[in-house]
């Protein structure tokens, strides 16, 4: 009688080890909040301020909408623009840059005689060729 107590218990031990542990889903959210309203666009890294004008080239605006950069891209995945990065203070540009939320001035969106220096696309990666 004790084996088979013995072959019982081993029994519902090795049901209890070979029983799957429920395995738990992991989510990660990321909120990024609403897209910066930037009247000549935004820079393509945190904190997504204002870009000033100037910064962009006319490819970027589709009429006086701008496609976006970085997690609000709105472009084709091969897109890639020309940029004027000398108005990026990451390049050491200390002008003046809009608020979120400013209004375009005046001006045409895109500068009518735009001179750009970098090639981007709209995910904040350098180089490439301009393609549309």
């Amino acid at each position: 009688m004790n084996q088979r107590m013995l072959l019982a218990v081993a029994v519902v031990a090795a049901s209890f080890l070979t029983a799957g542990v429920a395995k738990a889903k992991a989510e990660i959210s990321v909120n990024i909040g609403v897209e910066p309203a930037c009247p000549y666009g935004y820079y393509d890294y945190a904190p997504y301020s204002c870009a000033a004008y100037g910064y962009y080239g006319p490819e970027w605006f589709h009429g006086r909408a701008f496609v976006g950069v970085g997690p609000w891209f709105h472009g084709e995945n091969e897109f890639h623009g020309q940029v004027n990065n000398s108005f990026d203070p990451q390049h050491g540009y200390n002008g003046r840059t809009p608020s979120n939320g400013d209004r375009a001035s005046k001006r045409t969106v895109a500068p009518k005689r735009f001179k750009g220096n970098e090639m981007r696309d709209g995910r904040g990666h350098a180089g490439g060729e301009e393609k549309r």
